[in-house]
This record gives structure tokens, sequence and C-alpha cells, in this order.
């Protein structure tokens, strides 16, 4: 385990937990803890034995949003350092070259919003909410990201009126991926987890890589980022063992037994 102030590393074979550890202040993001999440990915991006990443809060909360109590006496200029850094925090969860599983418990406002939505997909409890208050609290934030997982209109209407969406309709509207109960949850993931740990860590890796970088272009463009990774495949890995263990498992499966 390795705590970097606000946020703690552990790492357990090739899964790293990366958790929230303000419980006394809800997790809200303060400057601080922006800085301890970029460098608690760059370890990670420097770990090569890392293949999957699970971001996670102590407490019930998992972010309560900007800290808005450092912000007392500070100038503009101080306002938008801060908001740079919050953008880089966000940046280095959206890099991380493996797959990164928000677990989300409870409640999630504004900035939380915007490290699970970094993350490759979110999984939630029944007891987690969504809200995203910017324009409520006279400020702008969470106009990029929301959009794109959950559409514009959606998009709109929840940052103009900065109500409490609850977890059912986050999975309604493809927020949420997995929905379970609270008990479930960490186990939930851990499942999620073990079976994306089994595939070959450099397909699960350059699948990560097709699927960003192709959504950023063309159909036509996607596939030659598609082809240009099988090719490093066929280069770099023993695909022939992978077509042999599909091969097995597809047996498995045609005789009845589980997969």
């Amino acid at each position: 385990m390795t705590k970097h102030g606000t946020v703690r590393v552990e790492i357990s074979g090739k899964r790293a937990d990366v958790v929230l550890s303000r419980p006394e202040a809800r997790n809200a993001l303060n400057l601080q803890m922006c800085e301890d999440l970029v460098q608690a990915f760059a370890m990670i991006a420097a770990n090569g034995d890392v293949a999957l990443v699970v971001l996670r809060a102590e407490g019930k909360v998992f972010c309560a949003g900007a800290d808005m109590k450092e912000r007392d006496g500070r100038d503009e200029a101080w306002v938008m350092m801060r908001r740079r850094a919050a953008f880089r925090a966000y940046d280095a969860i959206a890099a991380c070259a493996v797959p990164v599983i928000a677990q989300v418990q409870g409640p999630l406002v504004g900035s939380g919003g915007e490290m699970a939505m970094s993350a490759d997909f979110i999984v939630a409890s029944h007891a987690a909410t969504f809200r995203f208050p910017e324009p409520q609290w006279g400020t702008v934030g969470a106009t990029q990201r929301l959009q794109r997982v959950i559409g514009i209109a959606r998009a709109k209407e929840l940052l103009y009126t900065g109500r409490i969406m609850d977890a059912d309709e986050a999975f309604c509207i493809g927020l949420v991926t997995r929905l379970v109960a609270p008990e479930a949850l960490s186990g939930t993931v851990s499942e999620m987890a073990d079976r994306i740990l089994q595939a070959p860590t450099l397909a699960i890796r350059l699948t990560k890589h097709c699927v960003d970088a192709g959504g950023r272009t063309d159909l036509a463009s996607g596939i030659a980022i598609e082809l240009a990774a099988i090719d490093r495949l066929l280069t770099e890995s023993d695909w022939r063992a992978g077509v042999a263990r599909f091969g097995a498992t597809v047996g498995r499966t045609a005789k009845g037994n589980p997969a």
C-alpha cells in the first residue's frame, strides 16, 4: 500500500486500487487530491505488472464534488489554476493504458462525476446518487464528459436543473453499466476485475486503445487503428495460444459446460 496524501494505492497482483481517502470531507476534491491522483496514476503507469485499476472511495460518499472551502480568500488566478489541476487529474485517469473501473458506493457530485466518467465504466450500488450542479453554484463544469456518456439533451437537463438522479435512472441512461445491491458492490467489481485479468494483458490494452482512439475519429480511420493493433498482436504476442484457448472454451460451451 502507498499513501499519496489524500489518495491511497493498493496493489495486489495485477490489480491496483486507487482509493479516495478524505472521508472526513466526504472525499471532496481539493488541490492536493488533484495532485495525488496524478501522482498515483503515474506510479501505476510505471508499474508494468498492473493490468487493471479500480477507482473507489472510503466512507459512504464517493465524492461530494469540489472542496469549496479551499477557495476562501483566493483570487481568480488561483481558481483557474485549481480548475486546471482538476482537469489534469481527470486526464490522468482517462489516459491510463489499462482498464479502470469506477466503483461508486454512494453520492457522487460534480467533480466526483468527472472522475468516475474518466474511468472506462461505472459500477454502482443502489445507494449511489448522481448530481451535476455546477451552474446552480454559479460556475461551469461537467459539460464535456457528461454529454459524451449520456447525450447532449440529457446532459443539459441535469446540468441546468442540478437535480439529484438516483442509481436506477443513471443505469437506464447508460451512465452506470452495472447496478447492484450495496452489499454486493465490492464482490461484483472483484468478479469483473478477475474476468478481465484472465484475458491476455496486451489484447486488453490494445482493445482499450482502439475503442478510445476510434471514438475520436471516423470509421475508416478507426478500422486502420484496429488493423495496426492486430498487426502488433501478431508480432508481439502468442496469438496461436489465444486461438487454442478460444477453441477450447467454445468446445466446453457447446457441451453444456460452463465456459
